[in-house]
């Protein structure tokens, strides 16, 4: 009996990790045209030919995709499963039309005339149509399906929520897998436009960890000035990012950085660490 119920839990988990497969009969009319797709890590350069990296670097597992057709209309439709959900929302904000705003399809997602995509739980679903016409109605029809087939988590990584919204550029804050402001110290966090310059965030695993990256930053930087901004902060000028306000909350690296000449960074930097649980 141990033997088995190990076996079932075991295969449950299976099947919730794996990207769920599309079906082209999940819109009426639409049928599959040749073999279905799946690709992993180790083979996604045979199919996304030189983009294979943009999908690696947020953590991809698998994809599983399908070709679809109806009369002279075909579609390209792809599941990718990433590593969690903050990185499925990264990919689709690398990926996004920044010419258009996102929708509330999923965590976000965008439907244009021959593109598709959005994000929910760890997956990141894109839909591809041609020839070249307006195909929203058909690939909003199968978003719809997909979202409903999708389980998880629908809102978007709590950390968006923290970025004040004064002076903050319209859906410009966006997830970066590695290298925050081009610093490889800064990992993976998140990265804000504003009219004064760029806000950033980044999340260490414990207060300890954050600290030390906050010395690190110090060192790359130089002279700096400590300032009085969440558990220990300090200001300084950097040869690349200009006037910067770095400040540490509990395990939270954040600050202000690009600053335009007069900018006050502390002040920006202390209404940031409020919005900061």
């Amino acid at each position: 009996m141990l033997a088995i119920l190990v076996f079932v839990l075991l295969s449950g988990f299976t099947v919730a990790s794996a990207a769920p497969a599309p079906d082209c009969s999940l819109v009426p009319g639409w049928q599959q045209q040749g073999p279905s797709r799946s690709y992993d890590a180790d083979n996604l350069f045979e199919y996304m030919d030189g983009n294979a990296e943009g999908y690696l670097v947020y953590q991809f597992v698998n994809m599983h995709g399908v070709t679809c057709q109806c009369g002279d209309d075909i579609l390209l439709i792809d599941v990718s499963e990433m590593a969690d959900p903050e990185l499925a929302y990264g990919i689709f904000g690398a990926n996004r039309d920044v010419r258009q705003p996102p929708e509330k399809i999923g965590m976000a997602g965008q439907v244009l005339p021959r593109r598709a995509t959005f994000a929910k739980d760890k997956f990141y679903v894109e839909i591809g149509a041609s020839p070249d016409k307006n195909h929203s109605a058909a690939l909003r029809a199968f978003v719809s399906a997909l979202d409903k087939r999708i389980e998880g988590q629908t809102s978007p990584p709590e950390a968006i929520g923290w970025f004040p919204k004064k002076d903050l550029v319209s859906d410009s804050v966006r997830m970066v897998p590695e290298s925050v402001l081009g610093l490889r110290l800064l990992k993976r966090g998140y990265v804000g436009q504003y009219d004064f310059g760029k806000a950033f965030l980044v999340s260490e695993t414990t207060p300890e960890a954050a600290s030390q990256t906050i010395a690190k930053l110090k060192e790359r930087i130089g002279q700096t000035t400590p300032a009085r901004v969440g558990d220990e902060a300090f200001t300084g000028t950097d040869k690349y990012l200009f006037g910067v306000c770095v400040f540490r909350k509990g395990r939270v690296v954040a600050g202000v950085a690009n600053l335009k000449p007069g900018r006050d960074g502390i002040a920006e930097a202390t209404g940031f660490a409020s919005q900061i649980p």
